[in-house]
């Protein structure tokens, strides 16, 4: 036993915490893996899947004022034979503190085509600006944001 402290993963002081390669790399060694997590695939939608991502481009992310469709975090939709609808979302950032919210707006813009609706919070792979789609872009462009 050495009487060094260990230091958490966060402070290692051979990382610089502002240069995201530097953290991909360390959080890749803490969890055994050499490679960054692929995109999620792109989605194959049905009609009622359709459907369902039409309703959710009502839900509008509060901070950014954009659906979460365009923004990319839709990750996944599941509808049972009884109609009940799963969702596989991500947000942003996973300290997001509006998960609630856009729970309940996905619930609600979804209650005139589902039975029930169940959102699971994915956070791997982690969201990027790659997921956004053009018409996402048009509009973060037309509040002032350079993508």
């Amino acid at each position: 036993m050495t009487d060094e402290p260990t230091r958490p993963l966060n402070e290692d002081p051979d990382v610089n915490p502002w240069d995201e390669d530097e953290q991909v790399s360390t959080l890749a060694r803490a969890f055994g893996t050499d490679a960054r997590y692929p995109a999620p695939p792109p989605l194959v939608l049905g009609e009622r899947e359709q459907r369902i991502m039409e309703c959710l481009k009502e839900v509008v992310d509060p901070e950014l004022g954009i659906n979460v469709v365009d923004l990319g975090l839709v990750y996944g939709i599941m509808v049972s034979d009884e109609n009940d609808v799963t969702l596989d979302m991500t947000l942003t950032t996973p300290a997001c503190p509006l998960t609630d919210q856009i729970e309940w707006g996905a619930q609600t813009a979804l209650a005139d085509v589902a039975k029930s609706v169940t959102v699971n919070w994915v956070w791997l792979p982690p969201w990027s600006m790659d997921l956004i789609t053009e018409d996402g872009r048009e509009q973060l462009r037309y509040i002032g944001y350079n993508v």
